[in-house]
C-alpha cells in the first residue's frame, strides 16, 4: 500500500480491534503488500487489512482457515477472543489472528515436508468449493492478453509469457486425476516456524491441483522428503508458478515491493525454470 493508504489501513485495524474489546496501545507492520499485516500490542493479534475489493478473498481465507483449525491441520488460527468473521471499518476488510512469536531456529526441509504432507492431510478432510489452479492460470492469461491491463509489457516477452502460461496450464490441468485441495502458495514467506512448530498462513490461495504444485512453491530440498512426488511435474509447476508470478507483476496497478527488479528477475526466473523442465 501507499503511504497515504496505508496509514488509513493501520487506523482501520487498530480500531476495529478496539472496539472489539482488545487492548490496543500500538500497531507494528509486518507485512506490507496488496494488504498489510498487523501486529497489534499488547492484546498479541496479528491483523489482516485488505481493501474492500479483496473482501470475497479475506472471507474465503477465514473460512478454510476455520475448517482447517477443526482437523488439527498446522495452520494458523484466528484470534479466539473475537467472532471468527471479517470485519469491515472504513471500506477495509480486517481479519485478527493469533499471533505467534517466531522460533530463533530454521526449519529443516524434513519439518517442511512433514507440516506440509500434515497439511495435504487434512486438505483431504475437509470439504470445501475452491477453484483449481487453472482458474488461476486463467486469470494471469487476461493480465498477459490484454496490453491496457499490462501496458509496459513488450510484444516479444506478452508471447512468451502467453504462451508459457498457456501451455504449462493446459498440460498441467489436462491430468486430474490426483487433484485435491491445495495450499496454493506454500512458499517460506507462508511458513511460520513457531514455539508450536510450523504453521502455514496466508490461506486465501487454496485452490485444487496436484501436491506437486504445492511442492513446486517450496525449497526444493523438500521435495527430497516427500516419497512418491513426479519430480518431472514438479519443474513444470515451478515453471507455472514463476510465469503467474511474473505476470502480476506487469499489471499496471500491481504494489509489489521493488517490481521493477522482480519485473526482470521474474521473467529470467521463468526460462531458468523451463530449462530444467527439459525438451518438450
Amino acid at each position: 500500500m501507499e503511504p497515504g493508504e496505508l496509514c488509513h489501513a493501520v487506523e482501520a485495524g487498530r480500531a476495529a480491534a478496539s472496539k472489539l474489546g482488545l487492548q490496543v496501545d500500538d500497531a507494528v507492520v509486518v507485512h506490507n503488500s496488496d494488504h498489510v499485516a498487523l501486529r497489534l500490542v499488547p492484546c498479541g493479534v496479528l491483523a489482516r487489512v485488505a481493501p474492500m475489493g479483496h473482501l470475497t478473498d479475506s472471507e474465503f481465507e477465514v473460512e478454510v482457515a476455520r475448517r482447517l483449525v477443526d482437523v488439527d491441520a498446522p495452520v494458523a488460527e484466528l484470534d479466539p477472543r473475537v467472532d471468527p468473521r471479517v470485519h469491515v471499518r472504513d471500506a477495509f476488510a480486517i481479519s485478527l489472528w493469533t499471533y505467534y512469536e517466531p522460533a530463533e531456529s530454521a526449519i529443516a526441509p524434513a519439518d517442511y515436508a512433514d507440516a506440509l504432507q500434515q497439511l495435504h492431510a487434512a486438505l483431504r478432510r475437509i470439504d470445501l468449493d475452491a477453484p483449481h489452479l487453472t482458474d488461476r492460470v486463467a486469470r494471469a492469461l487476461r493480465e498477459v492478453n490484454t496490453p491496457e491491463r499490462s501496458p509496459e509489457l513488450s510484444d516479444s516477452d506478452r508471447e512468451f509469457l502467453g504462451d508459457t502460461l498457456g501451455g504449462l496450464g493446459a498440460a498441467i490441468g489436462a491430468e486430474r486425476a490426483g487433484d485435491q485441495l491445495l495450499h496454493g502458495e506454500p512458499h517460506p514467506g507462508n511458513l511460520l516456524n513457531t514455539r508450536r512448530g510450523p504453521l502455514f498462513v496466508d490461506l486465501a490461495t487454496c485452490c485444487r491441483g496436484p501436491i506437486e504444485f504445492d511442492l513446486a512453491h517450496a525449497p526444493e530440498e523438500v521435495a527430497q522428503h516427500c516419497a512418491g512426488a513426479d519430480q518431472g511435474l514438479i519443474h513444470r509447476c515451478r515453471a507455472l508458478n514463476w510465469a503467474m508470478f511474473s505476470a502480476w507483476r506487469w499489471r499496471r496497478d500491481d504494489r509489489m515491493p521493488d517490481r521493477e527488479y522482480w519485473r526482470v528477475a521474474g521473467l529470467d526466473q521463468v526460462r531458468a525454470a523451463l530449462e530444467r523442465c527439459g525438451p518438450g
